[in-house]
């Protein structure tokens, strides 16, 4: 069985992790020219090897990769599931549906084809078939798909726990909550470090849980149950995502033979991080193939762009805005997802995305606090008892201490 590190030298992903680094120390005005040919190659072999393009659009990163895709001239479809973001997120959504429909209203005429209204409204069924066979021969036309997701919201919770922390440590800790004789050497490594033979006998390996969260979860495995670490009292899950956007874009995508540009930067961390420093900006793997134009660049080259290139800044980041040391940042929230995700909110400062949720929409606020799962004596819980857990304040307004009479009860 080879190694972990045997894998990563014999697909050259140590070099390209070098690569990668090198290539994010460059200057913005560089990085910017290199996404441009990332993405015109990616175009480019796509379109020789038969496939179609999209842009997977959710938050300000994906809207500025549309924008910025549509001003180097590569046009392509635009998927969203997008009523899983906040409003402010949709609205941009919309708008760029509507731009996309006024300026590519007449794309099928441009390339010789019928739209796919004017195929209906034709009565013979043997001239419908031929013309939606030359439709399909044209390029994908440049619109805003809006894709559904697989399960609601509540019920994936419901199914398969809280995604919360991150992505990647919800993943150990569903682990850990879920033993099986399959996953027992990975839950080991995850409370201890040791990765075995597989993972080139590491002892202090990153498959470990920092000692903050073994300390509150590690308990839901026998072994770290026997080391005195605490069991949390709901289940922790990272399959929201994949119920509610990545299997429908995944469909989508296989449906109309399409492969994505994906807005994400490894400067990120995580998951994102791993992958893109491996794989690189362009990935043609087995089963995955993508692009990540934006893969070197950071946070500030990424405002800098959506400035330059005028993007319209959905409400709930408020606005770009450049800070007393020359550094630019977004007034509100640094990131959005869906209203009921709790990734990244113990790193949040108040007011964060619940404190906002509640003063948008007091009835949803509460809903997601304190009334979505139940106990098994029927007792109902939300994210409330999530952020207890993990010490994350929400009861009390920011900057009120809890207790703390607040000036409309004094007004009462």
């Amino acid at each position: 069985m080879k190694t972990v590190r045997q894998i990563m030298a014999e697909t050259n992903a140590l070099d390209n992790v070098a690569l990668m680094k090198q290539m994010m120390a460059w200057p913005y005005e560089r990085k910017v020219r290199h996404a441009e040919e990332v993405a015109r190659a990616f175009w480019q072999r796509n379109t020789e090897e038969g496939r179609h393009l999209h842009v997977s659009v959710g938050g300000l990163d994906s809207i500025t990769l549309h924008y910025f895709l549509q001003e180097i001239g590569v046009l392509v479809p635009c998927i969203s599931c997008s009523t899983l973001e906040q409003k402010g997120v949709q609205k941009v959504h919309h708008r760029i549906r509507e731009e996309m429909e006024e300026e590519y209203a007449e794309w099928e005429h441009d390339h010789g084809a019928l739209t796919q209204a004017e195929i209906d409204a034709i009565p013979d069924t043997a001239q419908r078939d031929a013309e939606r066979k030359q439709l399909e021969g044209i390029p994908p036309k440049p619109a805003m798909y809006f894709l559904p997701p697989l399960k609601p919201k509540v019920q994936v919770i419901r199914e398969f726990g809280w995604p919360v922390l991150s992505k990647e440590i919800a993943g150990k800790i569903a682990l850990l909550q879920n033993p099986t004789a399959d996953n027992a050497t990975v839950r080991h490594a995850i409370i201890t470090g040791e990765t075995g033979e597989y993972g080139g006998w590491q002892t202090e390996s990153r498959m470990q849980l920092s000692r903050r969260w073994l300390s509150k979860f590690g308990g839901a495995d026998g072994e770290g149950a026997a080391l005195g670490y605490e069991a949390a009292p709901f289940k922790v899950s990272d399959r929201c995502c994949y119920y509610l956007k990545e299997k429908p874009c995944d469909d989508w995508a296989k449906a109309h033979n399409s492969v994505p540009y994906l807005g994400l930067m490894a400067s990120e961390g995580g998951r994102r991080q791993k992958s893109l420093m491996m794989h690189g900006c362009n990935y043609w793997g087995k089963s995955t193939i993508r692009s990540a134009p934006f893969a070197i660049f950071d946070r500030q080259d990424l405002l800098q762009l959506a400035l330059d290139l005028k993007v319209p800044v959905p409400e709930e980041y408020g606005e770009i805005q450049r800070g007393p040391g020359g550094m630019l940042r977004t007034t509100l929230a640094q990131r959005t997802g869906c209203t009921m995700c709790g990734f990244g909110i113990h790193m949040e400062k108040r007011p964060n995305r619940f404190d906002r949720l509640r003063d948008q929409n007091p009835r949803e606020w509460d809903f997601w606090m304190n009334h979505v799962c139940q106990d098994a004596d029927g007792s109902w819980y939300g994210w409330g008892r999530v952020l207890d857990y993990i010490g994350v304040e929400w009861r009390n307004a920011p900057g009120q201490v809890l207790g703390q009479i607040s000036m409309e009860e004094v007004a009462e």
